[in-house]
């Protein structure tokens, strides 16, 4: 400061060095009142003050509060104000108004009302620790955060109230829509206060689905900054290993925050599968894979292909499979136990069976589409993993069994998976290939399927005469007009159902059986027709070439002129020997003629 009067005090502040007076800084500041005053040594001109928080700028704005100087207090100094305050005890008992108070009145009227200040200031305390948590900074901004968004949640619905029921005044207003603006700047916060912040807001009531939002914002931008654009890392290193480390971090932190496991849960597909792909990559704690597998199983009818083709941890071995079916094994296994303790408990005691299996019947039952749903999206998947020739066969076969029977009305996409697996590992072993092509139900093959499997040399030979066999069958009903009960799910003891081992392969409700044999019922009398039709068109095109054949063989045609010449030769016979001859040669001859002529083809 600019002064007549000579420094008598030197105060260092890490390599700052500041040339100050002891009477304006005593009257004010009660550390240095202490360390002046209260020392037996009045000739002290030298004080260290490096632990001050915020450093030289922290003090220097602090001095010059004590000189009378009109400091200007703002958001990106606030904190740190307030920290160097309560450092150099700059209260209320050592003058009016002092800088503890001034700061303390800036976060009441400016600060706390307001939750992207509040972030802001929140996000500056990070560099003031441990003595923004000490005076309660931290945790009066986190609550104050808490608080604001609950009341931004609130008006948010009140505003969308008014908006479905509008007054007449307000009638041609358009109303404001809600916006999570203030969940995108929790993005610049460090983990540890985006964690306390999230616990807070979730105490408070926050609704799940701007929980969801947010977290998925915080985590695209923070592995977005770990991603490595370096294409000459090596996997392995020190960086690698460091990135990976910060990787996991990020991703154990988030699962921990996910709203509760449900299926309807608010957290989409994508990311869940995006969480589960950098922690398999990340190498990740256990209870944190198997939390993202159990989510992601609950709505594994959401899923598309993309969603479950999980690279596998490969960095250690090139030779390992590309992809991670063992994680696809036990979410799916976790989805279809789910269904199946889920029939159990909400199962209504009061409810009429008829109802029930009619209800669960319907094409749009929630049930059965999400099971379908999931079947299609399993043979999706096999037919792309199929293509891997680092995939053991033992895996390829616990994938293809892992669905029950009922879960597939068609399979045709299990057939085709199954064929490509066959070509790409043509050196199975053949009790592989046996078992492979053991969990295709050959009675759920289409036309097409059955006439590629027939002629399909990679299958076994006991597959292409069980397609032959069933299509017989088929061929044998339609032409018949009747139903074979074996294609309406009726127990035969001669070719028993095959028994899947996957997990979800035990004993199927009798309302999924009922349900199931109406399926197959009105599908069969559908294929019956198609073959009625099929064997007319058959029949036609068999008289229509049988009569070709008859009219354009030679043989016939040199039949027809012998036949022609036998005739005038008969007649010319006849006239010489009439006279000669007697009746009854006239009549033997008359027999011959008739004869030759019943043989000929006419």
């Amino acid at each position: 400061p600019i002064s007549d009067v000579s420094s008598d005090l030197t105060i260092e502040v890490g390599a700052s060095s500041f040339a100050l007076h002891k009477f304006p800084l005593v009257s004010r500041s009660g550390r240095i009142k202490k360390l002046l005053v209260d020392t037996k040594d009045a000739k002290i001109s030298h004080i260290n003050l490096s632990s001050i928080p915020g450093g030289s700028e922290a003090f220097e704005l602090a001095a010059k509060f004590c000189y009378g100087i009109n400091v200007e207090i703002m958001l990106s100094n606030v904190a740190m104000l307030r920290c160097a305050s309560n450092f150099l005890e700059m209260t209320e008992e050592f003058a009016d108004k002092n800088l503890e108070a001034r700061t303390e009145a800036y976060l009441k009227d400016m600060v706390l009302p307001n939750i992207s200040s509040s972030i802001s200031v929140l996000h500056h305390c990070e560099s003031l620790l441990p003595i923004s948590e000490e005076i309660n900074l931290v945790n009066r901004l986190i609550n104050a955060i808490a608080n604001n968004a609950c009341k931004e949640q609130l008006t948010s619905g009140l505003l969308k109230l008014d908006h479905n029921f509008p007054s007449k005044a307000m009638s041609n207003v358009a109303p404001e829509t809600p916006s999570d603006w203030w969940g995108k700047s929790l993005a610049v916060l460090n983990l540890s206060f985006f964690q306390r912040v999230i616990l807070a807001v979730k105490s408070k009531g926050l609704n799940q689905d701007m929980i969801s939002k947010i977290l998925i914002n915080y985590t695209h931008d923070a592995l977005q900054g770990l991603a490595v654009r370096d294409p000459h890392l090596v996997k392995g290193s020190m960086f690698d290993l460091e990135l990976q480390r910060k990787q996991r971090v990020v991703v154990e932190a988030m699962v921990n925050l996910l709203p509760t496991q449900s299926r309807k849960s608010p957290v989409p597909m994508a990311f869940l599968s995006s969480l589960l792909k950098t922690a398999i990559a990340s190498s990740a704690s256990t209870s944190c894979k198997s939390d993202l597998e159990r989510r992601i199983g609950l709505q594994l009818d959401q899923a598309i292909l993309e969603d479950i083709l999980i690279p596998a941890n490969s960095h250690r071995n090139s030779h390992t499979a590309m992809y991670d079916t063992e994680s696809i094994l036990r979410i799916f296994s976790i989805f279809l136990n789910l269904d199946e303790d889920e029939e159990e408990d909400e199962e209504d005691p009061l409810r009429d069976e008829n109802d029930t299996a009619y209800d669960f019947d319907s094409p749009r039952s929630p049930k059965q589409s999400s099971i379908l749903k999931v079947s299609k999206l399993l043979d999706t998947y096999l037919a792309e993993v199929a293509l891997d020739t680092n995939l053991s066969p033992l895996k390829f076969i616990a994938l293809t069994e892992l669905l029950p029977d009922h879960a597939r009305v068609v399979s045709d996409g299990l057939y085709r998976a199954v064929d490509v697996f066959l070509k790409v590992h043509p050196n199975m072993k053949d009790t592989e290939r046996y078992r492979l092509c053991k969990t295709i139900d050959c009675q759920k093959l289409s036309q097409e399927a059955c006439s590629h499997a027939a002629q399909n040399e990679r299958l076994p030979v006991q597959m292409a005469v069980q397609v032959l066999y069933f299509e017989q069958i088929r061929l044998r009903n339609a032409m018949s007009g009747g139903h074979n009960p074996f294609f309406f799910g009726a127990t035969n003891s001669q070719f028993p159902q095959r028994s899947s081992s996957g997990v979800g392969s035990g004993a199927i409700s009798p309302r999924d059986n009922y349900a199931s044999v109406r399926r197959e019922n009105r599908e069969l009398k559908l294929e019956v027709a198609r073959m009625r039709m099929r064997l007319t068109d058959l029949e036609k095109d068999h008289v229509s070439m049988k009569q070709e054949m008859v009219g354009s063989h030679p043989t016939n045609k040199l039949l027809k002129s012998i036949t022609r010449k036998l005739r005038k030769l008969n007649s010319l016979f006849r006239i010489n020997n009439m006279k000669a001859a007697g009746s009854k040669a006239n009549s033997e001859s008359r027999f011959l003629s008739h004869k030759r002529w019943r043989y000929s083809v006419s």
